[in-house]
């Protein structure tokens, strides 16, 4: 269900990043070679990016194939950044809020996807509505699951969490409520990425004072790739990499 990738590094065209490796996130959208749920990644795209001495990242999205929208190819071939984030969407419900649920989603500096899914959503969520405000609530952008692990996520960034544990604790309450659900999260701040690997592949290029890279699945060959195991929040700069086992949630 999906597939992401998040950057930071020198300042490239978006097209460097997304497009112009042999196994490209763009290649992913049809053809992804690692991903085990879903095989076509065409119900959504977006693409988060940072400019310079603007902490607030700009985003481009699409309901439908990123391989069938004109503007794309132009986007990124003339925009550049040192940081992105960027998705390609198989729905958990088809057709489900179009645009609205393709990530990134976005808030302050922040930049969230969510490659995954929850069995029996919204029902099987349910328990978890009474943690959020209601304004949180009614200012979701869309009614997937995405979209409201990110309000999760998000009403812990509020109220001083780091970005870690925002991750780390809203993997392990969602998990508690739906044990079967897949809950690899994405999100970067412009300077640092965070991530977790839970249920689904999660890789990571690191060339440490030049560029780090967290992805679904490898965009190329380079034999430093490497995986994240399962159960494991992922913590990353563009100097080192930190992971982290994440503990079951207790029954």
């Amino acid at each position: 269900m999906c597939r992401h990738l998040a950057y930071l590094g020198p300042p490239v065209a978006l097209g460097e990043v997304l497009n112009a490796p042999s196994h490209s996130l763009f290649r992913q959208s049809w053809e992804p070679r690692r991903q085990r749920h879903g095989t076509v990644n065409a119900d959504g795209f977006g693409v988060g990016w940072y400019a310079d001495d603007d902490p607030a990242p700009a985003r481009y999205r699409r309901a439908g194939p990123v391989w069938g929208d004109p503007s794309y190819a132009d986007l990124t071939r003339v925009v550049r950044s040192g940081a992105l984030l960027a998705a390609v969407r198989d729905a958990t419900l088809a057709g489900a809020d179009g645009e609205a649920a393709a990530a990134p989603y976005a808030c302050g500096p922040w930049l969230f996807s969510h490659n995954g899914a929850v069995p029996g959503w919204p029902g099987s969520l349910a328990s978890l509505v009474s943690t959020l405000p209601a304004t949180d609530l009614l200012s979701m952008e869309a009614r997937c699951d995405a979209a409201f692990l990110w309000a999760l996520v998000l009403h812990r960034l509020r109220c001083g969490d780091d970005e870690g544990q925002a991750l780390a604790d809203t993997v392990l309450e969602v998990a508690a409520a739906q044990p079967a659900a897949r809950l690899n999260l994405l999100l970067t701040n412009g300077e640092s990425i965070t991530a977790t690997a839970w249920g689904d592949t999660l890789w990571y290029l690191a060339e440490p004072g030049r560029r780090t890279v967290v992805a679904s699945e490898p965009y190329d060959d380079d034999p430093h790739w490497t995986e994240v195991p399962d159960r494991t929040l992922l913590a990353a700069s563009r100097t080192d990499v930190l992971l982290t086992p994440l503990k079951e949630p207790s029954t």
